[in-house]
């Protein structure tokens, strides 16, 4: 076996005396020989490939620890986790710029002074409904001029931190609206709130709809979601805070496993002391928008073909909408709670 030298082995690998000896110490390259006295490092030549491997997944960012799993497995393998790991990261970079994008807009905003009289108006209407199994209805929903929200509360007095979650914001709602470069701090305490008036041994998921002057402000935590219809398409505007949709964006399940999935309902962020936190959107509503606010007692039950057929179907009457979507999950079975807010949006 060809040992090389530390120094010679880092030239042929294209990684420094440091990198290595940080890789050794974690594990994930260990030298072929260590000289007793001196303590100096030889390398095999045939670990040249391993090291130039360790050295490319810590260039595009992966955690040591990942690295180390990878660089353990077969080569297809290896590629099928480095491509799914890289989907995370996708995923979770969308987070961050829709983040970033509601940041610039807030402070775009706030140079046009304080907010105008609103833009728009909505015509809305919201049901919530106990469904055929659970015994308890633990959603909360609240369908107003200034807010249009649902909670799915969990735990032993979920359906208090449901109701306590809703409450938080619409007393948020019901004051001052802030300016428009306040409003993420506005929002942020809003939810800290929330999650305060949660009590121990229960939790929530929240998702709500609050206009802004000419936008609307998207308030996300957990699996329920937000739906915009719009020339007839529908669109998710919200990413499943889920074990299982993790798994899904490293690629480690696809999506039709994840609808079978056991583990579907296990949140991996939601609302319960602390706060966790939100995503947050700016959206520009249009004329003739329809959004759909939802409980996973809906997703889970329907699929998204026949939530937008019926969203087609029943255009311009929200209350008949939010009805027929309740109806579909009990066709469906009814077994979790469900909740919809659905809102038109008209010239203001």
């Amino acid at each position: 076996m060809t040992l090389l030298p530390i120094g010679e082995f880092a030239r042929a690998a294209r990684l420094s005396a440091k990198a290595l000896r940080l890789y050794d110490r974690m594990g994930l390259l260990v030298p072929a020989r260590v000289d007793p006295v001196t303590g100096y490092r030889y390398y095999a030549a045939s670990q040249v490939e391993q090291a130039r491997l360790v050295g490319w997944l810590r260039r595009v960012g992966m955690p040591l620890a990942r690295v180390g799993e990878v660089v353990a497995m077969e080569p297809g393998a290896a590629a099928e986790a480095v491509r799914g790991w890289w989907r995370g990261v996708e995923a979770e970079t969308a987070v961050r710029g829709a983040l970033a994008a509601f940041v610039a807009d807030s402070l775009a905003d706030s140079l046009a002074g304080p907010p105008p009289g609103p833009a728009f108006g909505l015509r809305y209407a919201g049901v919530s409904d106990r469904g055929l199994v659970r015994e308890e209805n633990q959603d909360a929903v609240h369908a107003g001029e200034r807010l249009l929200a649902v909670a799915d509360g969990f735990g032993t007095r979920g359906a208090l931190a449901s109701g306590a979650a809703v409450a938080a914001l619409r007393r948020f709602s019901e004051g001052p609206e802030p300016a428009p470069g306040a409003l993420l701090g506005a929002l942020a305490d809003a939810v800290d709130e929330a999650a305060r008036k949660v009590p121990a041994q229960a939790g929530t998921t929240l998702t709500a709809l609050l206009p802004a002057g000419s936008r609307l402000a998207l308030v996300h935590v957990g699996d329920t979601r937000a739906y915009l219809l719009r020339g007839g398409s529908l669109s998710r505007l919200t990413h499943d805070h889920t074990l299982v949709q993790a798994l899904a964006d490293e690629g480690r399940i696809t999506e039709r496993e994840a609808a079978t999935h056991p583990q579907r309902a296990t949140l991996v962020r939601a609302l319960t002391p602390p706060a966790a936190r939100p995503d947050l959107q700016l959206r520009t509503p249009r004329t003739g928008d329809r959004y759909l606010v939802c409980s996973d007692g809906l997703t889970t039950a329907v699929p998204e073909p026949a939530i937008r057929r019926t969203l087609r179907e029943t255009a311009t009457d929200p209350a008949r909408a939010a009805r027929a979507l309740v109806s579909l999950a009990h066709r469906a079975g009814g077994p979790d709670n469900v909740s919809c807010v659905v809102a038109d949006v008209a010239a203001g």
